[in-house]
């Protein structure tokens, strides 16, 4: 069973910075693709980026493309994703996801991801 622990979400102006961390515990195995996911209130959640856990190959939603970075530290099992430039839209519950059991290319769909962490609160203010 993989345990995935996100920290580092805050209270940010428009404009600043956060850095999130996704730590990956109990894996016996590589995963395939790890995402981060957000959810803002009274909407459905949704895809934010992903890296492919192999080859290091990130995919981002357009939303976040050029402000966000995805990235990854294989020995210590952590996912990270550096906020830059956030604005007020991008106040949200962020996840990290972890799709460990099959590779479909499908990085992008909610239900392709087998661990979710609990989730981490960003709140950018204007």
């Amino acid at each position: 069973q993989v345990q995935l622990v996100e920290s580092g979400g805050g209270l940010v102006q428009a404009g600043g910075s956060l850095r999130l961390s996704c730590a990956a515990s109990g894996r016996t195995f590589s995963s395939f693709y790890m995402g981060w996911f957000r959810q803002a209130p009274g909407k459905e959640r949704e895809f934010v980026t992903a890296i492919s856990w192999i080859t290091g190959s990130t995919y981002y939603a357009d939303s976040v493309k050029g402000r966000f970075t995805i990235s990854r530290d294989n020995a210590k099992n952590t996912l990270y994703l550096q906020m830059n430039s956030l604005k007020p839209e991008d106040t949200a519950v962020y996840y990290c996801a972890d799709i460990a059991y099959g590779d479909t290319g499908s990085y992008y769909l909610e239900a392709e991801y087998d661990y979710w962490g609990q989730g981490t609160q960003v709140t950018v203010s204007s």
